[in-house]
C-alpha cells in the first residue's frame, strides 16, 4: 500500500476549464480571474479579492498596500512557514517573532502585546494547519495600538472562526492556491480585504504599479494571475465544502482511533471550524522511538509524513537568531517533535485503518 501525505486532485471539470481558456486565446490576466475573485469574495465574506501568483506575492503585496516598508517592524509567528517572514524581509521591514501557543500552534497574542514597539506597523497571524489563531485576541491587541491584522490563510481555506470567514477578520486576508492546499490551482495567491483604497493599491502593487496601461505611478510586480490558474480555481471552489468535509472526517477518524502512547493529537479550538490542511501529531518522551525512527518506519509500511516545520523560522540561518534564552521554545519544541500524517479527502477507509493500525503497534 502507497499512502502520500497529499494528493492534488484534478478531475475532468477543471481539465475541460482550462481546455476552455486555452480555446479562447485570452490565457492571461482577464475575465476568468475576475469572476474567480469575486467568488473568492463572496466565499471570505469581503468586498474585494485581488488575485496574485502565488502566496507568497499575496503577502508582500498585502504588506505594501498596508504601507509597510524600511524601518519597519511586523510581528509574525516563529512557528510557521519562511515566506510569514520573509515577505516582510522582503518589504525592507523587519520580522520580529513570536511565539505560539502549544496546543493550537498559532500565535499568542499575549506575546505579540510584549513585543510591541514604537516601530511596529503589523502583525500578521497564521491560521496554521487550517485552525484559525486567537482572532478575539489578536485583534485586541492590534486595535489597541493601531496595528494592521494580515491574516495568512494560506493553509485555511473555508475555515471559521466564531461564525466568521477566514479572510475577512483582519484587514487583509492572504490566500495560497499552491498544489497540496485544500483547494489549488496549481501556483496562485488571493489577498481579500473590505477596503477600497487597499484593493486599489493591491492592483496597481500586483501589476507593475499601473493606474493605466503605460503609466505607472508607484513601483510595482508583475504578480498577476493567468486566466488558466483562476478557471481551476473556480471549478475548486465549488468543491472546496466537500474537500474540507472529506479532511475534518478523516481527521475526526484518526483521532478516534490512534491509540500509541506518546502521540498527542492535534488540538481543535472552541469556536473555530478547522479545515485540517495537516493533521499534526506531537510526539512525547513516552514515544517508544525517535521522530525519524519513526518516519522511516512508516516509510517502509507505505505512508508518507512530513515535518511541518523542522525549523522554526527564527532559527533559520538567513535570520540566525540564536539568542540564548531562546526568545521562542515553544516553536523551538514543536519543531523537534511533531509530525504531519495523511488527511488529505482521497483517503479511503482501508487507508485510514492501515494509518492507525500501523501507528498502534508501534505502542
Amino acid at each position: 500500500m502507497h499512502i502520500p501525505i497529499a494528493r492534488p486532485i484534478i478531475g475532468y471539470e477543471e481539465i475541460t476549464a482550462v481546455s476552455e481558456v486555452l480555446k479562447s486565446g485570452m490565457i492571461a490576466q482577464g475575465e476568468k480571474v475576475a469572476e474567480f475573485e469575486q467568488a473568492f469574495a463572496d466565499l471570505c465574506q469581503t468586498t474585494h479579492a485581488v488575485a496574485t501568483s502565488n502566496g507568497t506575492s499575496a503577502l508582500h503585496a498585502a504588506l505594501l498596500a498596508a504601507g509597510i516598508g524600511h524601518g519597519d517592524e511586523v510581528i509574525v509567528p516563529a512557528f510557521s512557514f519562511v515566506a510569514t517572514a520573509s515577505s516582510v524581509s522582503m518589504c525592507g521591514a523587519t520580522p520580529v517573532f513570536c511565539d505560539v501557543d502549544e496546543q493550537t500552534f498559532n500565535i499568542n497574542p499575549i506575546q505579540i502585546e510584549e513585543r510591541v514597539t514604537p516601530k511596529t506597523k503589523a502583525v500578521i497571524g497564521v491560521h496554521l494547519f487550517g485552525q484559525p489563531f486567537d482572532v478575539t485576541g489578536v485583534q485586541r491587541v492590534c486595535e489597541s495600538h493601531n496595528l494592521t491584522l494580515i491574516e495568512d490563510a494560506a493553509q485555511a481555506h473555508g475555515a471559521l472562526s466564531n461564525g466568521a470567514r477566514v479572510g475577512g477578520l483582519g484587514h487583509f486576508g492572504c490566500f495560497s492556491f499552491y498544489a497540496t492546499k485544500n483547494m489549488i490551482t496549481g501556483e496562485g495567491g488571493m489577498v481579500t480585504t473590505s477596503e477600497k483604497a487597499f484593493a486599489e493599491r493591491l492592483r496597481q502593487i500586483i501589476n507593475h504599479g499601473q493606474i493605466e496601461k503605460y503609466l505607472h505611478t508607484r513601483l510595482g510586480y508583475n504578480y498577476r494571475m493567468t486566466d488558466i490558474s483562476a478557471a481551476i480555481g473556480l471549478v475548486q471552489l465549488k468543491k472546496l465544502e466537500k474537500f474540507n468535509s472529506r479532511r475534518r472526517k478523516n481527521a475526526e477518524y484518526l483521532t478516534a482511533n490512534i491509540r500509541c502512547r506518546g502521540i498527542i493529537p492535534p488540538a481543535v479550538t472552541s469556536g473555530v471550524f478547522h479545515v485540517f490542511h495537516q493533521y499534526v501529531i506531537r510526539l512525547t518522551e513516552e514515544f517508544p522511538m525517535k521522530r525519524n525512527e519513526f518516519i522511516d518506519l512508516l516509510k517502509a509500511k507505505g505512508i508518507g509524513t512530513a515535518v511541518h516545520y523542522p525549523l522554526p523560522i527564527h532559527r533559520q540561518p538567513m535570520y540566525g537568531l540564536e539568542n540564548n534564552p531562546d526568545p521562542c521554545p515553544v516553536s523551538t519544541k514543536l519543531s523537534s517533535c511533531v509530525l504531519s500524517l495523511p488527511v488529505n479527502p482521497l483517503l479511503d477507509g482501508k487507508e485510514l485503518a492501515y494509518i492507525c493500525e500501523t501507528i498502534n503497534r508501534v505502542g
